[in-house]
Formats: C-alpha cells, sequence, structure tokens
C-alpha cells in the first residue's frame, strides 16, 4: 500500500441544479439535502484516498453560511486534510452558483471524520496526506486541534 498520498488525490466535486422538489416553503434547498449531498461527496473522498470501503465516524463543525435558491447549482467540494492510522478528515465547502451571471458565494462549510474498512469490516490503516496547497495546508494545519475537539465531545458523550 502507498504510505502518502496528496489531497488533490481525493479531491471530489458534484454540481447539480436545485429544483423546486429540492427546496423548503422558504425557495431554498432543505439543510438536510445540503448535508446529504456533503456526507456523499466527502464518503468518495475518503475512498479514493484509502481505496477501502468507509463509514462517517463524525461530522462536526457544519456551518450555513447562505441560502440556495431555486434555480441556482449547487456546487459541493470535498478533499482529505488529515489521516489518522484509521480515519480521515474530510473538508468540505458548499458554493451556491447562480447559473445565469456566474457569481458563486459560499453557503456552507464542514469537516467530517471517517473510518477505513478491510474485507472483514475492521478498521485498517490508511495511507498518511501530504498538503500541497495554501488552502490545504492551512486545513492540515488545524487539523490535531480539530481531532482534539471530537476526542473530547467523543469522551463528554459517553459519561
Amino acid at each position: 500500500m502507498t504510505t502518502t498520498k496528496r489531497s488533490r488525490e481525493s479531491r471530489t466535486v458534484l454540481t447539480d441544479i436545485v429544483l423546486p422538489p429540492d427546496t423548503n416553503y422558504h425557495g431554498t434547498i432543505f439543510g438536510g439535502n445540503v448535508m446529504a449531498y456533503v456526507d456523499k461527496v466527502a464518503s468518495i473522498a475518503a475512498m479514493r484516498h484509502s481505496r477501502m470501503q468507509v463509514v462517517t465516524a463524525a461530522s462536526d463543525s457544519f456551518d450555513f453560511l447562505a441560502p440556495i435558491k431555486t434555480g441556482e447549482a449547487i456546487c459541493i467540494e470535498g478533499y482529505v486534510t488529515s489521516t489518522r492510522t484509521t480515519s480521515m478528515e474530510v473538508f468540505v465547502k458548499v458554493e451556491a452558483e447562480d447559473l445565469l451571471t456566474g457569481e458563486r458565494r459560499q453557503a456552507a462549510t464542514s469537516y467530517l471524520t471517517f473510518v477505513a474498512l478491510d474485507g472483514n469490516g475492521k478498521p485498517a490503516s490508511v495511507p498518511r496526506v501530504v498538503p500541497e496547497t495554501e488552502e490545504e495546508k492551512w486545513h492540515f494545519a488545524g487539523a490535531q486541534e480539530r481531532y482534539e475537539i471530537r476526542k473530547r465531545r467523543r469522551e463528554q458523550q459517553r459519561t
């Protein structure tokens, strides 16, 4: 198995148009739909990095920043930002795009954690991630702190 992989090797992008059935009575996409898209993109990124089956272990700091309206495109991009022995943190950015003007705005961000599974469904080792761009390095630099916060939160929930 490769011991390292670049962040860009896991980069996953999904674009879809927001139609009336996708929206609430405000004419904006349901938050749950956005969360489902984010989990899907993040899981693909984690599988691309590990080349194994994965399960979602955590979803934290899901921040909705702006609504996405009927007729706009939802653009989701995610990639692996850091790794531990068997887990991967994935950053996902959601943007809204006005398809008539091309204007984009950030609509949501999230970090999710996935665990890689071997053929028996047991946690398996993943390659270390190597960030290259300034953005990738910025996310990588904060990963340890986010890991500690997740760890404390899990411990608190167990007691």
